[in-house]
């Protein structure tokens, strides 16, 4: 199968496994920024509680040099935080058994497989991701430079937009 083809494929697999949309993207159009470990830090209720959330998590700048290691990477939308995070981690191990051995996931706030975390011991090693935030990503930067539109949520409504990651080589 061509190149174009399998790109084609897993844009449109992504969306039979829920995604609303998703694209190719080049993984130097993700924004990594400082600000956004802060945030994590002093804003979420999660942060310290969760294996995959900060400081358990990658830097931004860790960040920023994995994504120096992929020539490209799929931006995907949901429509909540935790379906986002199960679309790519679900496409992450298509992608992994295809031949793809380097796809990282990242997904969509923080994890929400347990009612409780237990960082030392995941209880679900296979489908617990980070989200873009936690490893530094500039979620809302990223989402535009690459021709999505992305608002802040003003109430916890049906009408979320979520957005997960994955970086495939």
């Amino acid at each position: 199968m061509s190149e174009k083809k399998l790109a084609e494929y897993y844009v449109k697999r992504l969306q039979e496994l829920g995604a609303v949309r998703a694209k190719w993207i080049d993984p130097a159009t993700v924004v990594t920024a400082a600000w956004v470990g802060h945030k994590c830090r002093f804003g979420c209720p999660t942060y310290g509680k969760n294996r995959c959330c900060p400081p358990n998590t990658p830097t931004y700048r860790e960040t920023r040099e994995l994504l120096g290691e992929y020539t490209r990477a799929l931006l995907v939308e949901g429509r909540t935080l935790a379906e986002t995070s199960n679309i790519v981690v679900a496409a992450a191990r298509e992608l992994f058994l295809d031949g793809y051995y380097k796809v990282i996931a990242l997904g969509s706030g923080p994890c929400t497989l347990c009612e409780t975390c237990a960082p030392e011991g995941c209880r679900f090693p296979g489908k617990a991701i980070p989200s873009m935030e936690a490893c530094g990503v500039d979620v809302f930067a990223t989402v535009r430079a690459n021709g999505y539109d992305i608002d802040v949520v003003k109430g916890r409504g049906d009408e979320m937009t979520a957005f997960g990651l994955l970086l495939v080589e």
